[in-house]
């Protein structure tokens, strides 16, 4: 393509499952975006390593500056083995890890020092989107929604299940994105009483049964009830979530059944006050069937999975694509999702 600019999108998920890389070749033309993948690949964080993101909110200031430092170098040295049998890109656009999110404080900390990336891999960086939108009295996220606008209009809805649930659409003309519950960021928690990471395909949570009062009570969570923009992190499931699951004694295999209920109750919500059709479903729960069949047990409307390239790596596409906006000084990030006070081009770039 005439003009492109190939970028290394790099994303670390809030369910700390390890680095996601795409490597693209951006393009625009007639005010339209085109994006080529070149290359996807992940990185799996072993059990020690995802204790030090998980434990890194409790660390001493000049430790976490530290920490900051440390996982940038990471994070470059895994570039480096990622881009080994390929060519180098022009920029590498990288989100880092979340450790703070509490958008009401202004707070929103993404760990993974650019500089650090660019010292490591010898290629200039974009990180740290998130600070100018905090910065404007915005959320600082969701951010993926300009991509979700710009290179996948053809879907009504865009649903990602990571950590957490985020949705974007249009409504008005205006690009409405926000964070609808948690997901794996839960799910994976409750699960690990079994020894497992993950709840492959749901089979954990087939065993269960529904409870309605767990189910009534994780419904009235006060979250529910604020209208967007808004956002969720870490710090809000252990003061909401987490002490609500505990206290009902009930059978570990029923909360997690009524956790799933929850999630399909609050997705179906929703989206089915809107006649709209086509709703393109990615992230790490799209390959959880049992997740998948709850949610479609609650809509009418059209799900679509696409290939795994997209299910696993979009976000980490539209962080290159992120970057390339940066690049060409063009807003990457819109206040009627985040509810800043004006849109922004946002991200700070290490030039090497």
């Amino acid at each position: 393509m005439e003009n492109s600019t190939v970028i290394l999108g790099v994303m670390s998920g809030s369910s700390a499952d390890g680095l996601d890389f795409a490597l693209c070749r951006y393009a625009k033309q007639n005010n339209s975006y085109t994006y080529e993948i070149i290359k996807t690949g992940f990185f799996e964080y072993n059990t020690i390593f995802k204790k030090k993101l998980n434990d890194a909110q409790a660390l001493s200031a000049y430790n976490f500056l530290k920490f900051n430092k440390q996982y940038g170098r990471f994070i470059g040295e895994q570039i480096n083995v990622f881009l080994k049998d390929t060519f180098k890109p022009q920029f590498i656009a990288s989100h880092g890890h979340t450790i703070f999110h509490q958008p009401d404080e202004q707070v929103s900390c993404q760990i993974g020092d650019g500089a650090f990336i660019a010292a490591e891999t010898g290629i200039s960086v974009i990180s740290d989107f998130r600070n100018l939108d905090t910065a404007l009295n915005g959320q600082g996220a969701p951010l993926v929604p300009i991509g979700d606008k710009l290179l996948f209009s053809e879907f009504d809805f865009c649903l990602n299940l990571g950590g957490f649930a985020n949705i974007s659409f249009e409504e008005n003309d205006k690009q409405i994105a926000f964070d609808i519950c948690p997901v794996n960021f839960v799910l994976n928690r409750l699960v690990k009483n079994f020894n497992v990471d993950f709840d492959k395909d749901g089979e954990i949570g087939r065993k269960g049964k529904i409870k309605d009062e767990l189910l009534n009570a994780l419904n009235a969570i006060p979250y529910y009830h604020i209208n967007s923009p808004k956002s969720l992190g870490r710090e809000y499931v252990e003061q909401f979530f987490y002490p609500l699951l505990e206290q009902f004694d009930i059978s570990l295999e029923d909360k997690i059944r009524t956790f799933y209920k929850h999630i399909s109750v609050q997705i179906a919500t929703l989206i089915n006050k809107y006649k709209k059709s086509k709703i393109l479903i990615t992230g790490g729960g799209a390959h959880n069937k049992f997740l998948i069949e709850n949610i479609e047990s609650e809509t009418n409307h059209k799900i679509i999975i696409p290939v795994n390239e997209i299910i696993d790596f979009k976000e980490a596409i539209i962080f290159g694509f992120l970057g390339y906006l940066r690049i060409i000084n063009e807003i990457n990030t819109l206040k009627s999702v985040t509810g800043a006070s004006k849109n922004s081009i946002g991200g700070s770039i290490f030039v090497i």
